[in-house]
């Protein structure tokens, strides 16, 4: 058996192990197997970190560099993504099981990212306030936030990275980037790019480990002044406990429970190519994912078949492969998951028209595309993140059950509308309660675009001109221009 590579974080400029040299197994997904040694990140390391990340952000070379400067570094860093983005993408689907294909086109298109963000850096304003009083000069302006702890999943590492490191560095924070412990090579791969780009010691930190202790000592160590973070629920209860701590900024993105809305009038080459993007791409792995299809009456049955005859023939294989469709889920877990939702489902009345189980004669954690037809929402299948290659299928008469439907969730992620009636469409993306809604297509992302849920799908917003200026604090600075000397604060006029 060959050695498994071993992997160091990223600290303070420099490549360590963990304080106590421990570490933890990578598994491969397609195969099921250890592939990589990550290093085990405890109390120390996380503090060490930190302090590294206070130390760049308060004094040498980043506390002194212009925006313009920071600008470019973050440029450097989108040629180098960009250069390197074929052999990080292939880490990733070693790491994560997602297809080669689209690892390596989703990290040569996020360089697009930082370079958005890099243009953005020197265009953080402050401004002169009309204060009503005489001779005083009051102008405010935007400092950085302070340390960022950012934490991503491995479903989409490049993308949720992106989306919090390009701001807070472009605004002149320094960061912790903790790695999801389902796959931590992409990102301390990254931070192989973060130090060739040229960035300071310390300014970037790349961190491994589990919740505990690695997640609960970054997020509420007394050095953080903000929390980006992606995951689920859960987690994210822990993570706003945790922030009690230090008062820290908190932004959330925790997935979703997204309808796709495909009404009778539809173009539905264009629905079903949606439908599809929006369930079994990436395996089914995103927060956006369309998991609850809703179908008009009048031509459920239909969509249905070609729902069924797509799915059917979707090449399921190893993630490196040129021909491959979908690849595996990332951990067993989540197979385990699955299968037992969609067993709960059909025996509660579901009725499974595709997959519903693991492939015959594959190692790995794969699982078939699977539609599951639901008369009522009450359904696991239907209420509960999948996270996978399920989707639920139910039918509506009328643009008002439809949108009962799609509201029915605790989530506010996602949605999906299609339509040829441009009013319909535009009353129906009003009234959906979602952070995002497509119409007439799905799961398209963009730098200029926010991103972020309703309800339990979290708080704050990602990318667009908005997000820089949460990486910032506003300063209010009041100048007296009087000759006359400040008045007597014991004599009132």
């Amino acid at each position: 058996m060959a050695a498994m590579k071993q992997y160091q974080m990223y600290i303070d400029g420099a490549w360590t192990d963990a304080e106590n040299g421990a570490t933890f197994e990578s598994l491969n997904p397609a195969t099921a197997k250890p592939w990589a040694l990550m290093p085990l990140a405890s109390e120390a390391d996380v503090d060490r970190a930190v302090k590294a990340a206070d130390r760049a952000l308060k004094e040498g070379e980043w506390a002194e560099m212009t925006a313009t400067a920071r600008g470019k570094l973050l440029c450097r860093l989108a040629d180098l993504l960009a250069e390197r983005s074929a052999d990080l993408g292939a880490v990733e689907t070693m790491d994560s099981g997602k297809l080669a294909k689209e690892t390596q086109s989703q990290a040569l298109y996020i360089a697009d990212y930082y370079r958005y963000f890099a243009g953005l850096a020197d265009k953080i304003e402050g401004a002169t306030l009309p204060i009503d009083k005489p001779g005083m000069h009051v102008h405010t302006r935007r400092e950085p936030i302070g340390v960022v702890a950012a934490i991503v999943p491995w479903n989409a590492q490049m993308f949720l990275t992106a989306t919090k490191l390009g701001p807070a560095l472009a605004a002149g924070n320094t960061v912790v980037l903790k790695a999801s412990e389902g796959g931590s090579a992409p990102m301390l791969e990254f931070a192989r790019l973060i130090e060739d780009a040229g960035f300071p010691p310390g300014v970037v930190n790349v961190i491994t480990g589990f919740g505990e202790p690695c997640g609960r000592a970054l997020t509420s160590h007394p050095d953080v002044a903000r929390i980006a973070f992606t995951g689920g629920p859960e987690a994210a209860r822990h993570v706003v406990r945790n922030s009690a701590e230090n008062f820290a900024v908190v932004t959330l993105e925790l997935g979703g429970k997204s309808p796709i809305m495909v009404f009778d009038d539809a173009d539905l080459e264009s629905a079903v190519n949606g439908i599809i993007a929006g369930n079994f791409g990436a395996s089914g792995q995103s927060c956006v994912a369309g998991s609850r299809v809703m179908l008009q009456a009048g031509i459920h049955d239909r969509v249905v078949e070609q729902l069924t005859e797509r799915a059917a023939k979707i090449r399921i294989g190893d993630p490196l492969g040129d021909d491959t469709q979908m690849g595996p889920l990332a951990t067993e877990a989540q197979v385990l998951k699955i299968e037992t939702a969609v067993a709960d489902t059909v025996t509660n009345g579901g009725r499974l028209v595709h997959g519903g189980k693991r492939p015959d004669g594959m190692d790995g954690w794969y699982f078939e595309p699977t539609i599951v037809i639901c008369d009522h929402a009450d359904l696991a299948t239907v209420r509960d993140e999948m996270f996978g290659p399920v989707m639920s299928v139910l039918k509506f008469e009328d643009e008002a059950e439809a949108l009962r439907l799609a509201n029915d969730t605790s989530y506010g992620l996602g949605a999906g509308v299609f339509t040829r009636d441009v009013a319909r469409a535009i009353r129906v993306s009003e009234k959906v309660h979602s952070g995002i809604v497509w119409i007439n297509t799905y799961r398209v992302i963009s730098p200029m675009a926010p991103f972020g849920g309703f309800k339990h799908s979290g708080y704050g917003r990602e990318s667009g001109v908005q997000a820089i200026e949460d990486y910032t604090r506003t300063k209010s600075v009041w100048i007296n221009t009087s000759d006359q000397p400040m008045a007597d604060p014991f004599v009132m006029r």
